[in-house]
Parts: C-alpha cells; sequence; structure tokens
C-alpha cells in the first residue's frame, strides 16, 4: 500500500464528485434536513433530544451506504475499476481512497447535521462534542466500508439498492433506536449485539446523557471503528482485475 497512490486516488474520486453536485447535496443536506423534519415533527425538544443522538449516527450510516455503492459500483460496471486495476495500484490503496474522500464529505456531513441539532433545534449534550463528532463520523465510515463491500455482489445499481433491506434496515431497527436493545427478545438481543451500527448508537447516547469516558465507550469506539475497517480489507477481496 502507498501513501501517495491512496491520496491520487482520493484525490481522483473528490474531483469526480465536484462535478456531481446533486450527490454532494444530497450527501451533505439530507441527513439535516431530517433532523430538522424531525424536531417539528415531536414538537418537543425533550422528545427530539431523546432520539436525536441515536439517529445522528443512523440517517449518515444509511445515506454513505446509498451513496457509495451505487457510486463504486457505477465504477465496476464501466470498467473503470478494470482499467485502474491494470495500473501500479493496489486494492488497499484503491479502497482507502474511497474511504478517505467519501469519509472527508461524512465529516462535513456530520458536522453540519449536529451544529443545526445542537446549535438551533435544542439537542443538550453533556460530553464532549468532538467526541459525538468522532463516532458520528466512524458511523459513517462504517456505511461508507459496508457500501464498497456490497457494492461486489451487485450487478446494477437497483441491485445495489436491494442490499438496503439486508445490510442497513436490519442494524436500524436493532440498534436500540425504538427500542432498548436490553428489553428486545433473546434472539433479537443477540442478533443487535453481532450488528455494528448497536455499538455506535450506544457511543452516541452515552456522549450525550453524560461526561463520562469509560471502558464501555472506548470499546463501542473499537468495535465500530474495527468493522468499518474489517469491511474494507474483505472489500479488497473481492476487487478482480477483470469485470466478469
Amino acid at each position: 500500500m502507498s501513501v501517495a497512490i491512496t491520496l491520487a486516488t482520493t484525490r481522483r474520486i473528490l474531483t469526480q464528485l465536484k462535478h456531481d453536485k446533486r450527490t454532494v447535496v444530497m450527501m451533505l443536506v439530507v441527513p439535516s434536513l431530517l433532523m430538522v423534519l424531525l424536531r417539528y415533527m415531536f414538537n418537543s425538544e425533550l422528545a427530539f433530544s431523546r432520539v436525536a443522538p441515536a439517529l445522528l449516527g443512523v440517517f449518515p450510516f444509511l445515506i454513505m451506504f446509498l451513496v457509495t455503492s451505487i457510486t463504486t459500483l457505477r465504477e465496476r460496471t464501466t470498467a473503470t475499476l478494470e482499467r485502474l486495476m491494470t495500473m501500479p495500484l493496489g486494492k488497499l490503496d484503491l479502497l482507502f481512497g474511497y474511504a478517505i474522500a467519501f469519509g472527508a464529505l461524512a465529516l462535513l456531513q456530520v458536522a453540519l447535521a449536529t451544529g443545526i441539532s445542537v446549535a438551533w433545534l435544542g439537542l443538550e449534550i453533556a460530553g464532549s462534542l468532538t467526541l459525538l463528532l468522532v463516532i458520528a463520523m466512524l458511523d459513517a465510515l462504517l456505511g461508507v466500508a459496508l457500501g464498497l463491500l456490497v457494492s461486489a455482489f451487485a450487478r446494477t445499481e437497483f441491485q445495489a439498492v436491494q442490499f438496503m433491506p439486508v445490510v442497513v434496515l436490519p442494524q436500524a431497527l436493532l440498534c436500540g433506536l425504538f427500542l432498548p436493545r436490553e428489553e428486545m427478545g433473546w434472539v433479537l438481543e443477540w442478533l443487535s449485539n453481532i450488528l455494528p451500527l448497536s455499538y455506535a448508537v450506544e457511543a452516541l447516547n452515552k456522549v450525550t446523557a453524560t461526561t463520562d469516558v469509560d471502558g464501555t465507550l472506548l470499546r463501542d469506539l473499537v468495535i465500530v471503528a474495527g468493522s468499518a475497517l474489517l469491511a474494507l480489507v474483505i472489500g479488497a477481496a473481492t476487487l478482480r482485475r477483470r469485470t466478469p
């Protein structure tokens, strides 16, 4: 893996995204609009503060998964990746280049949604705002990594979208957003415990509610970051020199 090649890949992707303004607007603006909609749907700062931390993780995760999987699939189906693989470009160079490029957009996305939620919508955070941003960005990066991974198993953009009910929705339903995980049946609780989004939501709720940085919070961060890294490594194994 070469740092120079990875950064060159990152620049190429950011340059492409610069010309795709609709995609950039969707990634940056939609999570903030959804948070505003949620706040005025509840019409209560207390109710909003109860669910907003989890959604600061769920919304970026979902949107980054969708955009990344479709963008990567488009490069696979147009043989762009095949041409790149004929160059002295390692698989991890390519995937980490994607991850850094989309991760930079994820940071802007999360910062904008969090800033609006705190400054305008009345979200109160007991812990560190910086730590909240780090957790939400790791969650968005997890969506990026899983999007890169599933793009290998889709042949069309429609098929990439079909992976959402398989990869994204179960995690959103079982992460503790609708019901505390410990109140679920033992099978659902067990499934929740092996899904990385559950730990991102747990960490976001903890940072919002308390200033303590304990072992549980650090464990959650390691699990989310490790899951994203594992998805990238597995995704590298799916890259082929020739498009099937």
